[in-house]
């Protein structure tokens, strides 16, 4: 047991350092954060919009971070509001942002496939299902607990 729990905590911290250090390699010649290439992609992702509340859940981060980079994109012109509700508004992707935001699905399918390289198909897929299904189990886990000290 001990050796499974070695491997999963060594492997996702190790995965999650690169993709930070992905992120800031790639984000320095935009003078963008992580935060800002999550916020883009998530918007990208749903051209309806998303509020910030929603972007809080999708990114994983708390209020105050997701309205500074909510700020800044917006200010960036990448990022409009349609309505003037602040934290209730939808956002949406201007022109601009969504050519970044291309541009970033470029450098994202190309960091996927590198850390992919040597996969199968049917290894990736499994890959995923148990990666999804390990966070899902996990959340759950902290849900009941979280219940139980209540």
């Amino acid at each position: 047991m001990i050796q499974r729990f070695d491997a999963f905590v060594s492997g996702i911290t190790a995965c999650y350092k690169y993709i930070q250090r992905i992120k800031s390699m790639e984000m320095t010649e935009f003078g963008l954060k992580g935060t800002h290439v999550m916020c883009l992609y998530y918007l990208c992702q749903n051209p309806a919009g998303l509020t910030a509340s929603q972007l809080c859940s999708l990114c994983a981060e708390d209020k105050a971070a997701i309205s500074r980079t909510v700020s800044e994109l917006k200010t960036r012109g990448y990022v409009t509001a349609l309505s003037q509700k602040a934290y209730r508004a939808m956002l949406t992707l201007t022109a601009a942002g969504q050519e970044l935001a291309r541009n970033f699905d470029r450098l994202i399918e190309g960091w996927v496939t590198a850390g992919g390289d040597g996969l199968s198909s049917e290894e990736r897929s499994d890959f995923y299902k148990s990666l999804a299904t390990i966070s899902d189990n996990l959340r759950a886990k902290i849900d009941a607990e979280t219940k139980h000290t209540v």
